[in-house]
């Protein structure tokens, strides 16, 4: 079982027959200001594998900060469901939606574990976005 791909995005279903649909993919925030909360974050992820590894499959998902604090996590199943005869690759998606605190500014990794094997690591970064220069400060006119 092999970890396909994994991506931050804004939205992303999978429709009545599989198939997987992502839109605003992304590997940086900004905020107005700390502490912050990156409403209905979508983690996307896409699992292959081979006919043999039809079944349930556990995930483990870890996000952490620069110095490593976990800042949430989570555990669950992907099941790959039986392939049409002939076929010899199965895939599945899964969608995990969160609310993500953000205590400061930095780069974060989203941890993938599939199986209990490190898949991928998705990096994330955050920053406090520019203000824009106050009307009569020097330099506007």
């Amino acid at each position: 079982m092999k970890l396909d791909f994994a991506v931050v995005c804004d939205y992303a279903i999978v429709d009545q027959y599989g198939k997987l649909s992502v839109l605003g993919i992304f590997q940086h925030i900004w905020v107005a200001q700390f502490p912050a909360v990156h409403p209905r974050l979508h983690l996307v992820l896409r699992l292959k594998g081979k006919r043999t590894e039809v079944g349930a499959h556990r995930v483990r998902i870890r996000l952490t900060d620069t110095t490593g604090t976990e800042v949430l996590s989570g555990d669950g199943t992907v099941t790959l469901a039986e392939p049409p005869a002939g076929v010899t690759e199965v895939e599945a998606g899964a969608i995990l939606v969160f609310d993500v605190p953000f205590a400061h500014a930095g780069r974060y990794v989203f941890e993938i574990t599939v199986d209990g094997e490190l898949q991928a690591s998705v990096p994330l970064t955050v920053a406090q976005s520019p203000t824009a220069p106050q009307p009569g400060a020097p330099g506007l006119h």
